[in-house]
């Protein structure tokens, strides 16, 4: 099965966590016309495509040469490439590699048109106070609490004043979490976190509430969303015509009290949770709660969603990539 006959879906970030489900994903329906544009510095990142099939790997540098004369065989754009440290400090860096590039490449998809799907983020909402609805008119109302997220914002509202929403599909990813995140270090996902803390003989460290008038300790709730429910989302969109800024999560809050158990659970091991001080320089830009409204999302896709539950999505990645050390 080819999606697109002979013409390539470029996905940046392809190497990365969820870029390198997607291809895993598009590979198991028999889509192989890809081409993957990534940085492989010294984080292992290659691993995620082993075993993939692809056309070809670029660096993301190399892209936009590449790109010339080529229209004619190219169909889609999966743009995933991005500096997701929300704790990044260098601003010039993610003003030019998570907004400058984007629009750059929106450009390009826009004057050849080529299907454009990227990520944004749920990072643009925020402490959620202007709450978490994917509504055009919202965009310039949301005050993200770092410049990781604002970056992102910075580029769905370029899309909007420049009129082009209607031509290309943004997705608001919420927690993702699953196989194929190792090489993110500190940014990796909390449950291989618990999982390390636990066979290790440790309580599972959580932070006390900042907020104890609205949250108990581990109460705080967060929308947790599987990589392999993400990765059918996107596929769903490229099938589709479906322009616009869409939120990408559960819809459901889940507390962290709750992830843990689920942990300890696929571990087979009795709960063990010790609340530990939020560092200072993390309250103030710290999510409290989120939940993605998905009522567009639902809207566009119909029955084209699938939803995993958590404790599923959990027992899922802890035995069978956690435990054995396994790419998806």
């Amino acid at each position: 099965m080819q999606l697109y006959d002979d013409q390539l879906i470029v996905i940046t970030g392809g190497a990365g966590f969820i870029g390198s489900c997607f291809v895993r994903y598009l590979n198991d329906l028999g889509i192989n016309n890809i081409l993957i544009v990534d940085e492989f510095r010294q984080n292992e990142k290659w691993k995620n495509l082993v075993g993939k099939k692809f056309f070809d790997i670029i660096p993301k540098q190399e892209l936009f040469q590449w790109l010339e004369g080529k229209d004619s065989e190219v169909e889609a754009f999966i743009h995933l490439g991005a500096c997701s440290d929300t704790m990044e400090k260098d601003e010039k860096y993610l003003y030019e590699n998570n907004y400058k590039y984007s629009v750059r490449l929106a450009e390009y998809a826009l004057e050849y048109d080529k299907r454009f799907i990227y990520a944004s983020s749920a990072a643009t909402y925020g402490n959620g106070l202007n709450g978490f609805s994917d509504d055009h008119e919202g965009l310039f109302l949301l005050k993200p609490l770092n410049m990781y997220g604002f970056s992102k914002q910075l580029f769905d509202q370029w899309a909007y004043s420049h009129g082009v929403l209607d031509r290309l599909t943004g997705l608001k990813f919420f927690n993702v979490f699953g196989p194929n995140e190792n090489h993110k270090g500190r940014m990796i996902s909390v449950p291989p976190k618990m999982v390390d803390q636990i066979l290790n003989g440790h309580p599972v460290r959580l932070f006390k509430s900042s907020d104890r008038e609205q949250f108990a300790d581990g109460e705080q709730k967060r929308d947790f969303i599987y990589v392999k429910d993400v990765v059918s989302i996107i596929y769903q969109f490229l099938k589709n015509d479906v322009c616009g800024i869409f939120n990408v999560g559960s819809g459901i809050p889940s507390t962290w009290n709750q992830l843990a158990y689920a942990v300890f659970n696929a571990l087979d091991k009795k709960p063990n949770i010790e609340y530990i001080d939020m560092p200072p320089e993390l309250i103030k830009q710290y999510q409290n709660f989120s939940c993605a409204d998905m009522t567009k999302t639902k809207k566009a896709l119909g029955k084209g969603i699938k939803q995993t539950s958590l404790d599923e999505s959990i027992l899922d990645y802890v035995r069978n990539y956690i435990l054995l050390d396994e790419k998806w």
